[in-house]
């Protein structure tokens, strides 16, 4: 059924050891939060500029784009029939 360990063995000095160093590790590495492209400050974002206020135009002008080509596309398939 199952492999069932005795919890009284004893364990040599070098399983100790590395145990020792696994948790360490282990340890260690879950202190260390990785960020998605390995930057450690805010250096990177020096010299870029915040969205502007004209931010909605964009997105109004965006949509009336997409509306205006899917109103063509519309009216180009009906007259081929």
């Amino acid at each position: 059924m199952g492999l069932f360990i005795r919890q009284d063995e004893e364990r040599t000095e070098l399983q100790k050891k590395l145990a020792t160093e696994l948790q360490d590790r282990a340890r260690d590495k879950a202190k260390y939060v990785e960020r998605p492209d390995g930057v450690e400050d805010s250096e990177y974002i020096k010299g870029t500029k915040k969205t502007t206020s004209l931010a909605w135009a964009w997105i109004l002008i965006l949509f009336a784009a997409i509306g205006v080509a899917i109103w063509l596309a519309i009216l180009s398939t009906g007259r081929q029939g």
